[in-house]
């Protein structure tokens, strides 16, 4: 009788719920990127077309190339985002080529903020910072839906100071 490869129930953890970023992050991110390329493809085509002449205008094809690759690079960065909040700490993983996942204890939780710049209210999204006694251990989670960045918040924070209770 092999016990070796016998596994008991203690030992299996269950796959973690992934939960992904809203598509609002992805709409923002590819708006900026239009704007600020297409700006940069008329400051540079413009002056180029009026005193070097039309061949030289071609040069403006440069950023307008670069919206291409770049709408695709933040899907594919938007993709990538994600968390999990397990019993005892929460995930989040993010990273296309070098993937980086955070595990932050909810005991070692300092504090939650949920931010919100000027650009990200217009277009209804928030983001939640975490604060940890490591500096190492920070995390932030982008770009979510206020309602569900409030949320999270409050859970968190209601388990951190449940588990640094029982410290």
């Amino acid at each position: 009788m092999d016990t070796g490869s016998a596994r008991t129930d203690e030992s299996v953890m269950p796959e973690p719920v992934w939960t992904g970023l809203p598509p609002g992050l992805l709409r923002m991110r590819r708006l900026l990127l239009v704007v600020w390329l297409g700006l940069l493809t008329i400051a540079v085509g413009l002056p180029l077309a009026l005193f070097a002449g039309p061949g030289w205008a071609a040069f403006a094809l440069l950023p307008l190339s670069m919206i291409a690759w770049g709408w695709r690079m933040l899907g594919r960065n938007w993709r990538s985002w994600r968390y999990a909040e397990r019993a005892d700490d929460l995930l989040i993983s993010r990273g296309v080529l070098w993937r980086e996942e955070t595990v932050v204890p909810y005991g070692r939780m300092q504090l939650v903020e949920v931010t919100s710049g000027p650009l990200e209210r217009h277009f209804g999204l928030a983001g939640v910072q975490l604060h940890t006694a490591a500096a190492a251990t920070d995390a932030r989670i982008p770009g979510l839906d206020p309602a569900e960045a409030e949320r999270l918040r409050d859970r968190l924070t209601e388990l951190g100071e449940a588990r640094s209770a029982g410290l």
